[in-house]
């Protein structure tokens, strides 16, 4: 008898369970396989070292919103990487409109596109033993958000585990190595949250384990100078929606002390948004309920991206 349990991720990834994704289609390094037969080398780079990238991206009326600025952050984390991926941008998205067209998808999916260094000749290290070329996988899944993380707000702990020096590993990479993060959101769970909120070495906050971080005091919108954060692409794109309606956001370093006197708090992130958070650290953020400028920001961004997707004629 199993002691599995069934769990499905909450905070500002919770999503409404769908039985479709059992029988989903995975594009694996040009091959279109069902779920079941999806598979990869045990001496893949990816699973022996975390030696890959990844992105996240949202399918909106058919298309992946951003999509050019996914490609541009994967193809950046390979250069850094000195990863070849063996083909252009161009292709690498016909990989995932193939994988999205081949699951009849259109909206409410949630596409993972991973790229490792392949295969190795032994187990070791030394990126020159990874002499298979590349490793494509790309899994998109139906995924509706659940809204009520949206209604409610989500809770976050500050955990002791920091985000690092970019000379040590640069936390601004979407790299398959997510340690750091995992250990910080182990931490999270255990003190009941939903997500981890990191500081960076200075001890400013930084950014969660799995979403970006914003804070509005005053009527502006505040956010860590990304020196030490994920290069967030909706992230990116809140600031850019606040700057464009008038919104004052700055990008700068404050400490905890701003965030528990905050009015509201919010996370970013590719699946959930802008997701509001109402408790950190047992500190109850304004009055405990989503505020109005997060859900402003949230309906501005929406507008975004049904500019940039709009509905197929």
């Amino acid at each position: 008898m199993s002691n599995t349990k069934v769990f499905n991720a909450g905070g500002a990834h919770a999503s409404v369970s769908d039985p479709r994704n059992d029988d989903i289609k995975i594009y694996v390094n040009g091959d279109i396989v069902p779920r079941s037969e999806a598979k990869v080398s045990v001496y893949d780079s990816g699973f022996m070292l975390g030696d890959g990238i990844w992105e996240g991206m949202r399918v909106h009326n058919g298309k992946c919103v951003f999509n050019d600025l996914h490609m541009r952050r994967l193809f950046e984390g390979a250069k850094a990487l000195d990863m070849d991926l063996g083909v252009t941008k161009e292709h690498m998205m016909e990989a995932v409109n193939k994988t999205i067209k081949a699951n009849d998808m259109y909206n409410g999916a949630h596409v993972r596109l991973m790229v490792t260094r392949g295969p190795k000749k032994t187990p070791y290290q030394d990126p020159r033993l990874s002499i298979y070329g590349p490793t494509i996988v790309v899994i998109a899944e139906f995924k509706e958000q659940d809204l009520k993380p949206v209604e409610n707000g989500i809770n976050l702990f500050t955990v002791h585990v920091r985000r690092g020096n970019p000379d040590v590993q640069d936390p601004r990479l979407n790299s398959h190595s997510k340690l750091n993060c995992i250990t910080a959101m182990i931490q999270s769970n255990k003190a009941g949250a939903d997500e981890a909120l990191m500081l960076d070495p200075h001890g400013f906050v930084s950014t969660c384990n799995s979403t970006n971080f914003f804070i509005v005091r005053d009527g502006e919108v505040w956010t860590s100078t990304g020196d030490y954060a994920m290069k967030g692409i909706t992230r990116r794109k809140t600031i850019e929606v606040c700057k464009a309606h008038g919104i004052p956001v700055f990008e700068k370093n404050f400490p905890l002390h701003d965030v528990y006197s905050a009015d509201e708090a919010f996370v970013t992130g590719t699946f959930g948004a802008q997701v509001p958070v109402i408790n950190i650290d047992g500190r109850t953020i304004g009055d405990g309920k989503p505020g109005e400028i997060v859900k402003k920001i949230r309906k501005l961004f929406h507008e975004h991206v049904l500019e940039q997707c709009p509905p197929l004629k």
